[in-house]
């Protein structure tokens, strides 16, 4: 019963970083258009430093919901109960 609660809690925990990523890849795929349209009318590279740490929360939210993250906190979670 306790294994049956765990997957219900991680796949309600995979699906709510899935419904995130659809909400944040709109607002990154918007900010880099307009930070890069901005760049580029300023001639300024400098304005594109945001980008670098919203690719990094969305490549990590990207990982959580549909790659290989929760296979690897598992497996390292199976360690330490041993």
């Amino acid at each position: 019963l306790q294994n049956l609660i765990r997957e219900r809690q991680a796949a309600m925990q995979i699906a709510r970083t899935q419904e995130f990523l659809k909400y944040f890849g709109t607002f990154f795929g918007l900010a880099a258009v307009v930070l890069t349209t901005g760049a580029i009318k300023r001639k300024n590279p400098a304005v594109l430093l945001p980008i670098l740490p919203l690719s990094f929360v969305f490549s990590y939210h990207y990982d959580m919901g549909y790659g290989t993250l929760l296979q690897r906190i598992r497996g390292k979670s199976v360690l330490f109960l041993e």
